[in-house]
């Protein structure tokens, strides 16, 4: 395949793994709206950052919106942070403890340089890191507190594996199928994942994971 763009040239370019797919899917996020008319206009799936429900199905409105006036439909995931446990307290003091040692004033120097930063979607996790402390428990089983020294996706889902379950059931009804999950330690979050989420989702003994 040969490209001559206005900011691409490419000759002679080929692909080693053909997809399943016409084309492969195109991921995209953003949520100034230049990003938002683009991907309206060019992506697959739209991902936006971890943040409640009620502000998600407002973005997602929006997109769908958006991607209409061009006869389009668009697939929408969401990134997540994960800290999955045997029970709920349990997950919110492994949550806490991830913090443990990020001081007050660590805390506040990486907020001001986090400020600088001119991307709509980190003003946007700013804003869910407001007030710090409990505040930063935006509702029992959905954590910013990575946010505070993390740029980027800042949220987490925190809970047992029923609780962190319907809460990603939440995001399903919205519109949200794909979900980008992580957690610290990553192997080891994984595993807890798998342990304690899988089994509440029946569809995944049918290939299909979450």
């Amino acid at each position: 395949m040969n490209f001559d763009g206005t900011y691409l040239r490419v000759d002679g370019a080929f692909d080693m793994f053909r997809p399943f797919q016409p084309h492969l899917p195109l991921y995209f996020g953003g949520s100034s709206k230049a990003a938002m008319e683009v991907a309206a206009r060019h992506i697959d799936l739209y991902l936006t950052w971890g943040e409640p429900p009620e502000l998600v199905a407002q973005k997602i409105s929006a997109m769908r919106a958006e991607a209409a006036i061009t006869g389009r439909q668009l697939r929408f995931g969401i990134r997540f942070h994960v800290v999955v446990r045997d029970t709920v307290a349990e997950a919110r003091r492994a949550a806490e403890k991830l913090m443990e040692h990020v001081t007050p004033e660590i805390a506040e120097a990486s907020q001001r340089e986090l400020a600088k930063v001119e991307s709509a979607g980190q003003k946007r996790m700013l804003e869910l890191q407001r007030g710090g402390g409990e505040h930063l428990w935006l509702r029992p089983d959905l954590w910013a507190g990575v946010g505070q020294v993390r740029g980027g996706a800042g949220t987490a889902m925190v809970g047992d594996g029923a609780t962190v379950a319907a809460l990603m059931r939440e995001y399903i009804d919205l519109g949200i199928d794909t979900f980008i999950c992580s957690g610290y330690p990553h192997l080891e979050e994984a595993y807890h994942f798998a342990e304690h989420v899988f089994p509440h989702f029946a569809v995944c003994r049918k290939r299909r994971a979450w």
